[in-house]
């Protein structure tokens, strides 16, 4: 039996005891997801925000799985409100001929365990046709079996980890419209060679499969621009003080620090670079854009360049001015300065629409026709950029090199450099 009879069989039975509600297992699994938790989670509501939405047809179901509490709930916030903001206007049309999307959403809690439980979840028993994917990398990566086992695609929003996509699975589930890693570490080192002048770099990373992911791009492209990296330090989310690692880069005579790590635990290696006294460039990824950094880093937040790949400030496009007018009505929002991590949002936004676009040209929400479809999508006029046939058999990350931008926090603002 094929992995999408199985997919597709599984669905049959858990339907059917649902409906019937027999058994201790099926009473069980119903108290997994009281009423309470799915009125919560399903945001399925936002779906009649579309003025053309037709109340007989069925929606069809879009899941995420993301932290949307935790120290990284900012980010799920910001992924959340691109969905959101992107489904009311399908659903102003609806797609397969005027059937609305609706968004349900499930807690990673920052944990790979919860969110395979989650993308199952999603899948098994509400039939979303996609699942969207979070801040955190070690969670989409484990993930990833699941979605190839029940054959429906995955959409990152925001987890870089190269390996995501390109992975070993064929064929592959696994779709992005946000940074890869790889292309992260050659534009972060770029920037810090050309605006810094520097030779010598030391690497600061969480020690998860994250900053694995980056070790490797940063090794790999430190060759390519003669640069030589002086040491590689490593540190858990639950360090308070990152004092030794540090002590060790700044011996290595390192002339600027590249950082990866989430907000929380990047706010502590700014801490504990005060306490001995190391005035270095600081030039990270994106984690810190998902929390609540400037909180926790004080006034030395706005001393990090990081990267994005959108900003809602400055002259904008028609998409751009759309998107930024929808988030300000929507959310009660006074500009882009209250827009929460712009590039969650941004990357949201413009996912929903290729994906609203794969459902109609598959005419289908079955995972191997959308899968089919994703990589052989039309041009499409999006709010980062033009997407001329963003994924391809042999590439599924939609965003280059091209796409980034360097910006750091002013304030509470991400503004860029």
């Amino acid at each position: 039996m094929t992995n999408e009879n199985n997919h597709l069989h599984r669905r049959d039975l858990l339907k059917a005891a649902s409906y019937f509600a027999t058994g201790l297992a099926v009473s069980q699994l119903a108290s997994c997801t009281p009423k309470k938790q799915a009125a919560d989670t399903n945001t399925g509501t936002d779906s009649a925000d579309g003025n053309s939405q037709q109340p007989n047809q069925e929606p069809v179901k879009i899941g995420l799985v993301a932290a949307l509490t935790g120290e990284s709930a900012l980010s799920g916030e910001a992924i959340t409100r691109g969905l959101k903001v992107a489904i009311d206007e399908v659903n102003a049309a609806g797609v397969l001929g005027g059937r609305p999307l609706e968004l349900v959403s499930r807690d990673d809690e920052s944990d790979p365990a919860k969110g395979v439980t989650a993308a199952r979840e999603l899948i098994e028993q509400e039939d979303v046709a996609v699942v969207f994917g979070g801040l955190d990398s070690p969670v989409s990566l484990a993930m990833l079996p699941v979605f190839q086992e029940l054959t429906t695609p995955y959409m990152g929003v925001w987890a870089a980890a190269t390996n995501i996509t390109q992975n070993d699975f064929k064929p592959n589930y696994a779709f992005r419209v946000s940074a890869n890693d790889n292309l992260v570490d050659k534009f972060l080192l770029q920037h810090a060679q050309d605006k810094y002048q520097v030779s010598k770099v030391g690497l600061i990373l969480i020690n998860n499969p994250w900053g694995e992911s980056n070790q490797k791009g940063f090794e790999e492209w430190s060759k390519t621009f003669g640069m030589q990296i002086s040491g590689i330090e490593k540190f858990n989310e639950e360090d308070t003080d990152v004092t030794p690692q540090l002590t060790r880069l700044k011996n290595s005579g390192a002339e600027a620090l590249m950082l990866v790590a989430n907000a929380a635990p990047a706010a502590q290696v700014m801490r504990s670079l005060t306490r001995i006294n190391w005035d270095v460039p600081i030039v990270s990824h994106w984690g810190i854009s998902g929390g609540r950094f400037p909180e926790l880093a004080g006034d030395l937040a706005s001393q990090v360049e990081f990267v994005q790949t959108y900003s809602f400030f400055g002259s904008q496009s028609p998409t751009g001015q759309k998107v930024l007018q929808a988030l300000n009505n929507k959310f009660q929002l006074k500009g882009p300065s209250e827009i929460l991590a712009p590039v969650g949002t941004a990357n949201a936004y413009d996912a929903l629409m290729l994906t609203a676009k794969a459902i109609d040209q598959a005419g289908s929400v079955e995972g191997a026709k959308l899968q089919a479809a994703f990589e052989n999508l039309p041009q499409y006029k999006g709010l980062i950029k033009t997407y001329d046939r963003p994924f391809t058999a042999d590439n599924h990350d939609a965003l280059t090199e091209d796409d980034y931008i360097m910006v750091h926090w002013q304030g509470n603002k991400i503004v860029p450099v």
